[in-house]
């Protein structure tokens, strides 16, 4: 059986990881002693990471690392949770960091704490947020910061053909960081041309697939999809049969769950979508979005991806 693919967060912070929380806390001084477990009961996520850490000043404790492929407006307050669970588990301080992958759209402020009341009561919970549109490639490579190397095209500063350069030589330099190499592509396709980051690395699907964030966009058109496709077959499902409906809902949905990841894809690689291609992706059947999913990402432009939609 071919061994699965490890390119999470956990993964990539335990490649570095003193590196990782001297620069989450901006505290040379901290160490790293273990990655811990993050699963809490009803909840588990591949994008939390828990590090037990210390430093001389604080003595032990809990660094919570939170990472986003973009911001979303619910974040405050499961921040806020994954605090309490964790201090609750482990009986220790927490430092909670969130680190966003890629910008979200203009109309979505990023918040880096919880505040609330009710009642008179107040509560709040402070974190740090970390946009890594923000972070400065050169230094990620200079310092060096092997957590982030798949990550420098879309770093400040890092969306050139040198840049990607360098950062698949710094990958290739140390066999632990292989298994990178088709992330670094894949956020390379987010501001170069295809073409070009093939000539200058490997390109490999079956690798990406594991990666927590390619499946992100994938799976959160998913349970909407299905859901809403449930819900209409159900309700036509008076008429034609609650088995029947309740079958054909299931493949609405997962029509429609295709249809909304092709457009993820399409909005994280060239940000909006003309309302005509959009038009004309809801007209499209299963497998026509199935083949222009992997076309998404491969095309240079939104021009040459509508030459590939059917007439």
């Amino acid at each position: 059986m071919t061994k699965r693919a490890d390119i999470g967060s956990k993964r990539l912070i335990s490649l570095a990881p003193n590196a990782w929380v001297q620069w989450v806390t901006g505290n040379p001084q901290v160490r790293a002693s273990q990655l811990l477990d993050a699963e809490f009961q009803w909840i588990s996520r591949e994008s939390d990471v828990i590090v037990k850490a210390s430093s001389p000043e604080h003595s032990e404790f809990l660094i919570l690392n939170e990472l986003q492929l973009r911001y979303d407006q619910n974040m405050p307050q499961r921040m806020r949770n994954y605090v309490a669970l964790a201090e609750e588990k482990y009986n220790l301080s927490a430092y909670p960091v969130l680190i966003n992958i890629l910008p979200p759209p203009a109309t979505v402020t990023i918040v880096d704490c919880y505040d609330r009341e009710f009642m008179g009561l107040k509560a709040r919970q402070d974190y740090r947020v970390i946009n890594l549109w923000e972070v400065e490639a050169e230094l990620v490579l200079e310092q060096p910061l092997p957590p982030l190397f798949p990550f420098v095209p879309i770093l400040f500063g890092g969306g050139s053909e040198s840049k990607l350069r360098s950062a698949v030589q710094a990958l290739r330099a140390d066999q632990t960081l292989n298994q990178l190499e088709p992330l670094l592509a894949f956020f390379a396709s987010f501001v170069l041309e295809i073409p070009l980051i093939q000539q200058i690395m490997r390109w490999d699907m079956t690798v990406l697939r594991e990666s927590p964030w390619y499946q992100e966009i994938l799976q959160e058109g998913l349970a909407q999809g299905i859901e809403q496709g449930i819900e209409q077959g159900i309700e036509q499902g008076i008429e034609q049969g609650i088995e029947q409906g309740i079958e054909q809902g299931i493949e609405q949905g997962i029509q429609q769950e295709r249809r909304g990841s092709l457009e993820r894809i399409l909005k994280l690689r060239f940000s909006e979508i003309p309302v005509e291609i959009s038009v004309r992706i809801q007209a499209l059947t299963l497998e026509q979005l199935e083949e222009l999913m992997a076309t998404a990402l491969t095309v240079n432009s939104l021009d040459e991806f509508s030459q590939h939609l059917p007439n």
